[in-house]
């Protein structure tokens, strides 16, 4: 029996079938929707794909979504399925790729979904999309660091409104997890890069989602980073996802009809 919360493996059978399920969708995805693979910087993985809804029009909604694999596996590859829900609400999908640990260390992924970001406010007027409405999602790691994108570093974020779902925004218990032979969490890390040591833009609304059959720490987390949210003045929406674990939950993130399908649909409805 599975001792550590934060093995999703051992918490989840269904994990290959479902790795296996996404990405074959995701091949669909790229088979089907008009899409463009392009760099924000130079390093190898410092790329996005630009999924593009039907039709032409200018000034569409933009919407930036961010893997998780615990910031040390997966690529945007295994997650185009996701722009079937974002271009289906009318916006342009931004799918983020990012270096790996422990190859490099975390703030270098900070970095590059910063830079990922900010490649979107210069460019992608001229790929029809409209910054103002910018919107913006991760799973799990990906969640962690799409929290980054709304940091209080700034005056004004840019983001209009974020959906983090199963996310880690406290990497101390992270130390003691099966990560730390894998990618060895320092104390600087979790002191520099724990979301709830941080503070946040109020101009950004946050939904905070959890998949009910989560273990215990991603339910303790998801609940104390609402509430520090709320705290600095944030309007946040907290959600349990009834049915889901780890891993079905970001499964359905490119299923419109499912309950975190449509929330998603709904945030990106909401920036107009």
């Amino acid at each position: 029996m599975e001792t550590d919360p934060f093995r999703i493996r051992g918490h989840v059978p269904e994990f290959d079938a479902i790795v296996s399920e996404i990405k074959a969708r995701s091949a669909s995805t790229r088979a089907r929707l008009r899409m463009r693979e392009i760099a924000y910087g130079e390093g190898a993985s410092e790329t996005v794909d630009v999924f593009y809804p039907d039709g032409i029009s200018d000034r569409r909604p933009v919407h930036m979504f961010i893997h998780g694999g615990y910031w040390r596996m997966f690529s945007k590859c295994d997650y185009s399925y996701v722009a079937d829900t974002i271009t289906g609400s009318g916006a342009i999908a931004v799918i983020v790729d990012y270096a790996l640990m422990p190859h490099v260390r975390m703030e270098a992924l900070v970095d590059q979904v910063r830079r990922a970001k900010q490649w979107v406010f210069q460019h992608i007027a001229s790929h029809g999309g409209d910054a103002s409405r910018f919107t913006v999602s991760g799973h799990s790691a990906g969640a962690h660091l799409a929290s980054f994108l709304f940091h209080r570093q700034e005056a004004f974020s840019g983001v209009s409104a974020a959906l983090l779902l199963g996310g880690l925004y406290d990497l101390k218990p992270l130390q003691s997890s099966f990560l730390r032979s894998e990618i060895a969490i320092t104390d600087r890390e979790v002191a520099d890069l724990s979301p709830m040591l941080h503070s946040f833009d109020q101009g950004c609304r946050a939904i905070i989602a959890v998949g009910a059959e989560e273990t215990p720490p991603f339910h303790q987390q998801a609940d104390a980073f609402s509430l520090r949210l709320r705290q600095q003045g944030l309007s946040v929406r907290s959600e349990r996802l009834e049915g889901s674990n780890h891993m079905s939950s970001v499964r359905d993130l490119g299923l419109p009809e499912t309950a975190i399908g449509r929330i998603l649909s709904e945030m990106i409805a909401s920036v107009g």
